[in-house]
């Protein structure tokens, strides 16, 4: 991701790629020119104002507290960023910079949670089943997760689960925010997809959204980028950018 991201940054006629950080890197110049380090304090050097991370959640809080500290805006798409970790940026980022935590910058993938979200009253019955390549290494999704926690909000509505024998523990996945159904798949040839299933009597509705390849994600990051500096503090979703 993050040579992709990279990759896009580059191409923007609005944008300049200045440093690319990675603990990966060796130091010196990127092939295309690009300052490398792999370390933040290169970003200091090179006056960044706005960081893109796409890193593991641990490394991503420390990321965001050193952009905090340097006045750097924070762009995370980073899965798995917990409320704790949520309550730590907002004290940090509590005017500029600013931070937005996107758990997926597909805008097809926010309309799709939008749309469930404005489905969920009408509806008694919801499950996520959240499709993934097998080098994802966590599940579920931190979309799936952000899913949940939407529907959840949007109706206080929700039928009980009827299961009371299991044939085989772990059959009716994981619970999200509500008591909601999240099921991971974990499959060589997918990258990112997502189904929200709701039920009511006698129909279902299915909300579906697939990435097919890593671009995907860009159009959402270019986004955040240009538009980070008019949303003061810390945004959860990219809903709010895009004025959904």
């Amino acid at each position: 991701m993050g040579g992709e991201v990279c990759r896009a940054v580059a191409a923007d006629p609005e944008l300049e790629l200045v440093a690319a950080v990675d603990p990966k890197f060796p130091d010196g110049p990127a092939p295309d020119g690009v300052p490398t380090a792999t370390t933040a304090d290169l970003m200091a050097e090179q006056a960044v104002e706005v960081a893109v991370d796409f890193t593991v959640a641990p490394s991503a809080l420390a990321n965001a507290r050193w952009c905090a500290a340097h006045g750097v805006h924070a762009v995370i798409g980073t899965s798995g960023i917990g409320d704790a970790v949520l309550a730590e940026l907002r004290s940090a980022f509590g005017a500029p910079p600013n931070c937005l935590v996107a758990p997926n910058f597909a805008i097809g993938a926010v309309i799709m949670i939008r749309l469930a979200e404005l489905a969920a009253p009408l509806f008694e019955t919801a499950e996520i089943i959240e499709l993934h390549h097998d080098g994802k290494t966590d599940a579920p999704s931190g979309t799936a997760v952000y899913t949940a926690e939407r529907l959840a909000a949007a109706s206080a509505e929700w039928a009980a689960d009827p299961t009371r024998t299991f044939n085989i523990e772990g059959a009716r996945g994981a619970k999200g925010a509500a008591g909601i159904p999240i099921h991971s798949v974990r499959l060589r040839g997918l990258v990112a997809h997502q189904e929200i299933l709701l039920g009511t009597t006698g129909q279902t509705l299915t909300i579906r959204h697939d990435s097919y390849d890593r671009t995907s994600f860009m159009p959402g990051v270019l986004l955040a980028v240009k538009r980070i500096g008019e949303h003061p503090g810390v945004t959860v979703g990219l809903d709010t950018y895009l004025g959904l």
